[in-house]
């Protein structure tokens, strides 16, 4: 089936690509060229992983997650294949928002230092729980055969819904982060001074909130949405015509009984009338 809007879809789909893989390139550079580096021993440069896990996972990864139901190279493969890739990617973001939050934590604890005390990391820890409970209801809920199709029915603006809001709210929650590290006493020159660093960050938040937008407008449109497969439609149909035809059959049978029964009926009086002429006859004749 042909998409409506093609070569714009197409576009619009090579262009977040860009965006997204060189916001992640950024996030390297700033930890490599800015931060020192990248470490696992407790000091900033355990942290450095913190940035890099989450723009690589919880942002270009899952904005992935988001659209490949709309890839239309896709729309010949079963839906059971999309689900398993769309719910493969959203387990890869969450693994690393998870890694992500192990940096965090550990870096704080080794340098005696206070966690969960600003809005960033609210919202972030927040973000990671609610979107491992998005995982796990939606796995078993749309993936797992056994949900009835009511309760599919009833989850999935729910579920459509809450992606769209957690991909949103993670992009704020980095963009909230990343100004938070820049203007922490750790930096130098200070951010007011229009630092490189400070430019280069800002344009990195700026090539989020690109993405982000990129993404929300390809999802959002309803012509290139994934069409509902031909087999599932054909099965309705037929189901349906089944329908009508068994309940034509029943009209049928109904109808010809209710009329042989009355036909029985009459048939039944007639009888007795002439059983009763009868009887009238003989008695007149005696």
């Amino acid at each position: 089936m042909a998409m409506d809007g093609y070569k714009g879809f197409l576009g619009l789909l090579v262009s977040a690509l860009l965006v997204g893989f060189l916001s992640v390139i950024f996030t390297l550079v700033w930890v490599l060229h800015y931060r020192e580096g990248l470490g696992w021993d407790g000091t900033a440069l355990q942290f450095n992983w913190h940035p890099v896990l989450t723009v690589t996972g919880f942002v270009f990864i899952q904005g992935l997650a988001i659209i490949v139901y709309r890839l239309p190279w896709t729309w010949k493969c079963s839906k059971l294949l999309m689900k398993s890739i769309h719910a493969g990617l959203n387990t890869v973001a969450a693994v690393l928002a998870i890694i992500s939050l192990v940096a965090v934590f550990n870096n704080r604890r080794a340098n005696n230092l206070t966690n969960m005390y600003t809005l960033h990391s609210w919202i972030g820890l927040t973000d990671v729980v609610l979107y491992v409970l998005q995982l796990v209801l939606g796995f078993c809920i749309f993936l797992l055969p056994w949900a009835p199709l009511s309760l599919r029915a009833i989850a999935m603006p729910i579920h459509v819904y809450s992606g769209l809001l957690l991909f949103g709210t993670v992009i704020a929650t980095v963009l909230m982060g990343v100004t938070e590290k820049l203007t922490s006493r750790q930096t130098t020159p200070p951010y007011n001074t229009f630092p490189p660093e400070g430019i280069f960050t800002n344009t990195l938040g700026l090539l989020i909130v690109l993405y982000g937008a990129l993404i929300f407008w390809i999802v959002t449109r309803p012509q290139w949405k994934r069409p509902k497969e031909a087999d599932s439609s054909l099965l309705q149909s037929n189901r349906g015509a089944a329908e009508g035809m068994e309940g034509a059959i029943t009209m049928s049978l109904g109808g010809n009984t209710d009329k042989s029964d009355a036909e029985l009926n009459s048939e039944a009086a007639a009888r007795k009338r002439n059983l009763g002429l009868d009887e009238a006859g003989q008695r007149s004749t005696m």
